[in-house]
C-alpha cells in the first residue's frame, strides 16, 4: 500500500506556508511520520490566513488554508531560539530520516541548524533546504512567495487576456502553482535521496529554489522560446502549440474544445457541416490553423453558438474528441468522476470534528489506500506525546551539551 511505503521514516518539519508542507504532506500520505516544528504562540503563518475558519466549540480554530497542506502531521511547540527547545530539537533531528526547512539563507547557522551542522550528527539526514532563490548567487538572500516567482520565472508574460484584449495585462494563476510544483520536486528530491541513501549510507543536502522550478515550469513555452527566440505573448485560453484547443461559448455556456491533431479536426468539420474547412490551407494542418487562429476562432465562434452545450459535448464524446465544461469547485465536488476516485476525503479532528480534505492524487487509484489520514493539528497537540519520548540527560548545574537522544525509532 502505497499509504504505508514511508513507514518507519522520520521527518522533522521546519517549514510554513505552502512549497514545504506541500512536500511534507505528500510524505505524511505516503507513510512517514512527520513532526511539525512550530513557534509557540503563533505557529505557521497560514494558521491566520483567513477566514474561513474551522472553529470548536470551546474556541479552537484552523484556517482553511492551513489545512490544505497540513494533514497527518504532529504539531510540537518548541522555541529553538532558546537552548533548551533547541536541544530538544536536536534529539529529534539525531533520529530523524528528513528534515525540510524553508527558513532564508543563513538563519539556521545560528542556530546550530544548518546542514553542516547537523549532519555531524547525523550523517544520514536528507537535509532539503527550500528558499526563494537557492542557497548561492547574488540574490540568494532575498525573501519571496510564490507570487514573485510567476512574475520573475515569465508565466505571467504570457498568461492572461491578450494585448488589445478587454483586462489584457500580466495575470497571476488562481492558486499558487509555484509553491505547490515546488513541493512537488522536494518530495521527488527527498523519495530520490533516500532511495541513494540506501546504497551509500550517507544523506545529502538538497537545495531547492521557488525560482528556479518557475524557469523549469514554462515547459513548452520555454523550448519554444529557446528554439525560436521569440518570447511567447499572452494568447488569452489559447493554446500556443495546438488549435483549436481553447475555451468557446455555446448558446447556452462556455466549454473547452479540445482538438489534438488534424484527423480530429477534420471529423469535427465534418460534424459541424463544415468540412470545406478542413480542406482549406489555412486551417488544414496544426500548423496553419495556429498561423490563422484569428479568422479560425471567429468562424468556429459562429458555428457553436448555434447550438446549446449538451449538443456539441455529446457530439464530442461521440467523434472521440476530448472537451470540458468550466466547473465551479462546487460542482468539482459533485462530479461523478472525482466522486468515484474519492477525491472527497473525511477526517475526523478530536475537538474539531469531521473536517473535508482534497485527497492526495497518488493514493486516489488505490482502494487499499483508502484509509482516511489524520487530521491536521492544532498548534502544539502533539507536543507532549513526542517530546514524552526524550530521554533528557541533565547535568547537576543544567542541560548537557548536545547528549540528548531520543529513543525507540526504527532505522531504515
Amino acid at each position: 500500500m502505497l499509504n504505508a511505503a514511508l513507514k518507519g521514516v522520520k521527518v522533522v518539519d521546519l517549514s510554513r506556508i505552502l512549497a514545504g508542507p506541500w512536500c511534507t504532506q505528500n510524505l505524511a500520505d505516503l507513510g512517514a511520520e512527520v513532526i511539525k516544528i512550530e513557534k509557540p504562540g503563533s505557529g505557521d503563518d497560514t494558521r491566520g490566513w483567513g477566514p474561513p475558519y474551522l472553529e470548536s466549540a470551546d474556541g479552537d480554530t484552523l484556517s482553511a488554508y492551513f489545512t490544505c497542506c497540513n494533514r497527518g502531521k504532529k504539531s510540537v511547540a518548541l522555541d529553538f531560539t532558546q537552548e533548551a527547545d533547541r536541544q530538544r530539537l536536536l534529539a529529534l533531528i539525531r533520529e530523524a530520516d528528513v528534515l525540510v526547512e524553508n527558513y532564508r539563507v543563513g538563519t539556521l547557522k545560528k542556530y546550530g541548524l544548518d546542514y553542516d551542522s547537523v549532519k555531524a550528527v547525523n550523517p544520514r539526514l536528507v537535509y532539503a533546504s527550500i528558499t526563494g532563490y537557492g542557497q548561492t548567487g547574488p540574490k540568494a538572500h532575498r525573501p519571496g512567495y510564490d507570487y514573485i516567482f510567476q512574475g520573475l520565472g515569465g508565466l505571467m508574460s504570457y498568461t492572461g487576456p491578450a494585448d488589445g484584449e478587454p483586462g489584457a495585462g500580466p495575470l497571476r494563476t488562481g492558486v499558487a502553482v509555484v509553491d505547490i510544483t515546488t513541493g512537488m520536486y522536494a518530495t521527488s528530491a527527498v523519495l530520490a535521496a533516500l532511495f541513494q541513501r540506501t546504497q551509500t549510507g550517507q544523506g545529502a543536502w538538497l537545495d531547492l529554489a521557488l525560482l528556479d522550478v518557475a524557469v523549469a515550469m514554462n515547459a513548452n513555452q520555454a523550448a519554444n522560446f529557446l528554439v525560436s527566440g521569440a518570447s511567447p505573448q499572452r494568447t488569452g485560453n489559447a493554446h500556443p502549440n495546438l488549435a483549436p484547443y481553447e475555451v468557446f461559448r455555446a448558446s447556452d455556456g462556455f466549454f473547452i474544445l479540445a482538438i489534438g491533431n488534424d484527423t480530429q479536426f477534420e471529423r469535427f468539420c465534418d460534424f459541424c457541416g463544415r468540412p470545406e474547412l478542413a480542406q482549406d490551407e489555412r486551417f488544414k494542418t496544426n500548423s496553419a490553423r495556429i498561423n490563422n487562429l484569428p479568422v479560425l476562432r471567429g468562424i468556429l465562434s459562429e458555428v457553436l453558438e448555434t447550438k446549446p452545450r449538451r449538443y456539441w459535448t455529446e457530439a464530442l464524446d461521440t467523434l472521440g474528441i476530448s472537451w470540458g465544461s468550466v466547473n465551479s469547485l462546487e460542482e468539482v465536488f459533485q462530479d461523478e468522476q472525482v466522486l468515484h476516485r474519492q477525491m472527497l476525503q473525511k477526517t475526523t479532528h478530536p475537538k474539531l470534528g469531521e473536517i473535508n480534505l482534497v485527497k492526495n492524487p497518488m493514493l486516489a487509484g488505490n482502494r487499499e489506500d483508502s484509509t482516511n489520514p489524520a487530521a491536521p493539528p492544532l498548534l502544539g497537540e502533539h507536543t507532549e506525546s513526542v517530546l514524552g519520548c526524550l530521554n533528557i540527560i541533565e547535568e547537576a548545574n543544567g542541560r548537557s551539551h548536545g547528549l540528548v537522544h531520543a529513543i525507540g525509532f526504527k532505522k531504515l
